[in-house]
Protein backbone atom coordinates (compact mmCIF):
# COMPACT_ATOMS: atom_id res chain seq x y z
CA UNK A 1 0.00 0.00 0.00
CA UNK A 2 2.93 2.34 0.62
CA UNK A 3 3.74 2.12 -3.10
CA UNK A 4 0.15 3.02 -3.98
CA UNK A 5 0.31 6.10 -1.75
CA UNK A 6 3.70 7.21 -3.05
CA UNK A 7 2.54 6.87 -6.65
CA UNK A 8 -0.58 8.92 -5.89
CA UNK A 9 1.59 11.61 -4.33
CA UNK A 10 3.83 11.67 -7.40
CA UNK A 11 0.79 11.92 -9.69
CA UNK A 12 -0.55 14.80 -7.60
CA UNK A 13 2.77 16.65 -7.69
CA UNK A 14 3.19 16.27 -11.44
CA UNK A 15 -0.33 16.60 -12.80
CA UNK A 16 -2.48 18.56 -10.37
CA UNK A 17 -2.04 22.27 -9.75
CA UNK A 18 -2.33 23.68 -6.25
CA UNK A 19 -5.80 25.04 -5.54
CA UNK A 20 -6.40 27.03 -2.36
CA UNK A 21 -10.13 26.27 -2.37
CA UNK A 22 -9.58 22.52 -2.52
CA UNK A 23 -6.85 22.71 0.11
CA UNK A 24 -9.23 24.66 2.34
CA UNK A 25 -11.75 21.81 2.14
CA UNK A 26 -9.18 19.27 3.29
CA UNK A 27 -7.81 21.55 6.02
CA UNK A 28 -11.30 22.23 7.39
CA UNK A 29 -12.12 18.54 7.38
CA UNK A 30 -8.94 17.58 9.24
CA UNK A 31 -9.29 20.39 11.80
CA UNK A 32 -12.79 19.15 12.59
CA UNK A 33 -11.53 15.55 12.87
CA UNK A 34 -13.92 14.36 10.18
CA UNK A 35 -13.53 11.05 8.35
CA UNK A 36 -11.49 11.15 5.14
CA UNK A 37 -14.45 10.41 2.88
CA UNK A 38 -13.59 12.78 0.03
CA UNK A 39 -12.12 11.47 -3.21
CA UNK A 40 -8.37 11.73 -3.70
CA UNK A 41 -6.97 14.60 -5.76
CA UNK A 42 -6.23 12.35 -8.78
CA UNK A 43 -9.79 11.02 -8.58
CA UNK A 44 -11.15 14.56 -8.31
CA UNK A 45 -9.16 15.58 -11.39
CA UNK A 46 -10.48 12.47 -13.17
CA UNK A 47 -14.07 13.52 -12.43
CA UNK A 48 -13.28 17.03 -13.63
CA UNK A 49 -11.80 15.76 -16.89
CA UNK A 50 -14.67 13.32 -17.40
CA UNK A 51 -17.15 16.18 -17.05
CA UNK A 52 -15.07 18.35 -19.42
CA UNK A 53 -14.85 15.57 -22.01
CA UNK A 54 -18.59 15.07 -21.73
CA UNK A 55 -19.20 18.81 -22.03
CA UNK A 56 -21.46 18.54 -19.01
CA UNK A 57 -23.53 21.60 -18.22
CA UNK A 58 -25.79 20.04 -15.59
CA UNK A 59 -24.36 17.62 -13.02
CA UNK A 60 -26.06 15.79 -10.16
CA UNK A 61 -23.97 14.63 -7.22
CA UNK A 62 -25.20 12.26 -4.51
CA UNK A 63 -23.12 12.81 -1.39
CA UNK A 64 -21.66 16.30 -0.86
CA UNK A 65 -19.73 15.77 2.38
CA UNK A 66 -17.40 18.81 2.61
CA UNK A 67 -17.72 19.79 -1.05
CA UNK A 68 -14.36 18.53 -2.33
CA UNK A 69 -15.66 16.60 -5.35
CA UNK A 70 -18.42 19.21 -5.73
CA UNK A 71 -15.82 21.90 -6.36
CA UNK A 72 -13.98 19.70 -8.86
CA UNK A 73 -17.26 19.21 -10.74
CA UNK A 74 -18.16 22.91 -10.52
CA UNK A 75 -14.77 23.77 -12.04
CA UNK A 76 -15.72 21.65 -15.07
CA UNK A 77 -19.11 23.16 -15.94
CA UNK A 78 -19.40 26.41 -17.96
CA UNK A 79 -20.21 29.70 -16.24
CA UNK A 80 -23.92 29.12 -16.81
CA UNK A 81 -23.71 25.48 -15.72
CA UNK A 82 -25.10 23.94 -12.56
CA UNK A 83 -24.15 21.28 -10.05
CA UNK A 84 -26.94 20.03 -7.79
CA UNK A 85 -25.56 18.08 -4.85
CA UNK A 86 -27.44 16.11 -2.18
CA UNK A 87 -26.31 15.80 1.44
CA UNK A 88 -28.20 14.25 4.34
CA UNK A 89 -26.06 15.70 7.15
CA UNK A 90 -26.97 19.29 8.02
CA UNK A 91 -23.56 20.05 9.49
CA UNK A 92 -21.73 18.76 6.42
CA UNK A 93 -24.06 20.69 4.13
CA UNK A 94 -23.38 23.94 6.00
CA UNK A 95 -19.61 23.47 5.96
CA UNK A 96 -19.68 22.45 2.29
CA UNK A 97 -21.62 25.61 1.42
CA UNK A 98 -18.92 27.70 3.08
CA UNK A 99 -16.23 25.87 1.11
CA UNK A 100 -18.15 26.26 -2.15
CA UNK A 101 -18.68 29.97 -1.52
CA UNK A 102 -14.98 30.41 -0.85
CA UNK A 103 -14.20 28.64 -4.13
CA UNK A 104 -16.39 31.13 -5.98
CA UNK A 105 -19.10 28.70 -7.08
CA UNK A 106 -22.06 29.92 -5.03
CA UNK A 107 -23.98 30.69 -8.23
CA UNK A 108 -23.20 27.35 -9.85
CA UNK A 109 -23.83 24.91 -7.01
CA UNK A 110 -27.07 24.13 -5.21
CA UNK A 111 -26.93 21.95 -2.11
CA UNK A 112 -30.13 20.10 -1.22
CA UNK A 113 -29.96 18.99 2.39
CA UNK A 114 -32.02 15.99 3.45
CA UNK A 115 -32.56 12.31 2.76
CA UNK A 116 -31.28 11.67 -0.76
CA UNK A 117 -34.17 9.39 -1.74
CA UNK A 118 -36.65 12.09 -0.74
CA UNK A 119 -34.63 14.74 -2.57
CA UNK A 120 -34.44 12.61 -5.71
CA UNK A 121 -38.18 12.00 -5.65
CA UNK A 122 -38.72 15.75 -5.33
CA UNK A 123 -36.50 16.36 -8.37
CA UNK A 124 -38.47 13.81 -10.37
CA UNK A 125 -41.81 15.26 -9.22
CA UNK A 126 -40.64 18.74 -10.25
CA UNK A 127 -39.89 17.49 -13.77
CA UNK A 128 -36.28 18.56 -13.35
CA UNK A 129 -34.48 18.62 -16.72
CA UNK A 130 -32.18 15.62 -17.26
CA UNK A 131 -28.57 15.79 -16.15
CA UNK A 132 -25.52 15.35 -18.37
CA UNK A 133 -23.56 13.58 -15.64
CA UNK A 134 -24.46 11.92 -12.34
CA UNK A 135 -21.90 11.14 -9.63
CA UNK A 136 -23.06 8.62 -7.01
CA UNK A 137 -20.95 8.70 -3.84
CA UNK A 138 -23.36 8.33 -0.94
CA UNK A 139 -24.52 5.53 1.41
CA UNK A 140 -23.85 2.22 -0.30
CA UNK A 141 -26.95 0.21 0.75
CA UNK A 142 -29.12 2.62 -1.27
CA UNK A 143 -27.01 2.49 -4.45
CA UNK A 144 -29.61 0.33 -6.30
CA UNK A 145 -32.33 2.91 -5.56
CA UNK A 146 -30.00 5.74 -6.53
CA UNK A 147 -29.52 4.04 -9.88
CA UNK A 148 -33.28 3.84 -10.42
CA UNK A 149 -33.66 7.56 -9.77
CA UNK A 150 -30.57 8.37 -11.86
CA UNK A 151 -32.19 6.73 -14.86
CA UNK A 152 -35.32 8.81 -14.31
CA UNK A 153 -33.19 11.95 -14.31
CA UNK A 154 -31.14 11.01 -17.37
CA UNK A 155 -31.33 11.25 -21.13
CA UNK A 156 -29.43 9.41 -23.89
CA UNK A 157 -25.77 10.25 -23.41
CA UNK A 158 -25.93 10.89 -19.66
CA UNK A 159 -22.83 9.58 -17.87
CA UNK A 160 -23.36 7.83 -14.53
CA UNK A 161 -20.36 7.27 -12.24
CA UNK A 162 -20.66 5.05 -9.15
CA UNK A 163 -17.85 5.37 -6.61
CA UNK A 164 -16.46 2.98 -3.99
CA UNK A 165 -17.89 -0.22 -5.42
CA UNK A 166 -15.00 -2.69 -4.98
CA UNK A 167 -14.87 -2.28 -1.19
CA UNK A 168 -11.30 -3.47 -0.64
CA UNK A 169 -11.94 -6.47 -2.88
CA UNK A 170 -15.15 -7.59 -1.19
CA UNK A 171 -17.43 -6.89 -4.17
CA UNK A 172 -17.36 -10.53 -5.29
CA UNK A 173 -17.95 -11.94 -1.78
CA UNK A 174 -20.78 -14.47 -1.70
CA UNK A 175 -23.48 -14.23 1.00
CA UNK A 176 -21.86 -11.24 2.68
CA UNK A 177 -23.55 -9.79 5.77
CA UNK A 178 -21.99 -6.37 5.03
CA UNK A 179 -24.81 -4.00 3.99
CA UNK A 180 -22.38 -1.77 2.10
CA UNK A 181 -21.04 -4.66 0.02
CA UNK A 182 -24.55 -6.01 -0.54
CA UNK A 183 -25.63 -2.58 -1.79
CA UNK A 184 -22.83 -2.12 -4.32
CA UNK A 185 -23.05 -5.75 -5.43
CA UNK A 186 -26.76 -5.31 -6.27
CA UNK A 187 -25.91 -1.97 -7.91
CA UNK A 188 -23.36 -3.59 -10.22
CA UNK A 189 -25.77 -6.42 -11.02
CA UNK A 190 -28.47 -3.87 -11.84
CA UNK A 191 -26.08 -1.99 -14.10
CA UNK A 192 -25.45 -5.17 -16.03
CA UNK A 193 -29.17 -5.91 -16.33
CA UNK A 194 -30.25 -2.40 -17.33
CA UNK A 195 -31.31 -2.25 -20.97
CA UNK A 196 -30.70 1.52 -21.15
CA UNK A 197 -27.09 1.35 -20.00
CA UNK A 198 -23.67 0.36 -21.24
CA UNK A 199 -21.36 -0.04 -18.26
CA UNK A 200 -17.95 -1.07 -17.07
CA UNK A 201 -16.03 -1.01 -13.79
CA UNK A 202 -12.38 -0.45 -12.91
CA UNK A 203 -10.48 -1.34 -9.77
CA UNK A 204 -8.25 1.35 -8.27
CA UNK A 205 -5.43 1.65 -5.74
CA UNK A 206 -3.98 4.76 -4.14
CA UNK A 207 -4.15 6.92 -1.03
CA UNK A 208 -7.73 5.73 -0.55
CA UNK A 209 -6.67 2.08 -0.54
CA UNK A 210 -8.07 -0.63 -2.80
CA UNK A 211 -11.43 0.21 -4.33
CA UNK A 212 -12.99 0.96 -7.70
CA UNK A 213 -15.76 2.65 -9.65
CA UNK A 214 -18.37 2.00 -12.29
CA UNK A 215 -18.85 4.08 -15.41
CA UNK A 216 -22.05 3.94 -17.45
CA UNK A 217 -23.65 5.78 -20.33
CA UNK A 218 -27.38 5.96 -20.96
CA UNK A 219 -28.08 4.68 -24.47
CA UNK A 220 -31.76 5.47 -24.90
Amino acid sequence: METWVNNDKFIHEQLIKDDSALERVLDTSRKNLLPEMEVSSPQGKFLYLLAKIKGAKRILELGTFMGYSTIWLAKAVPTDGEVITLEIDERYAKMAQENINYAGFADNVRIIQGNALDSLQALVDANTPPFDMIFIDADKPNYPMYLEFSLKLSRPGTVIYGDNVVRNGKLCTLNTPDANVKGVKKFVEDLGAAERLESTALQTVGVKGYDGFTLSVVTH
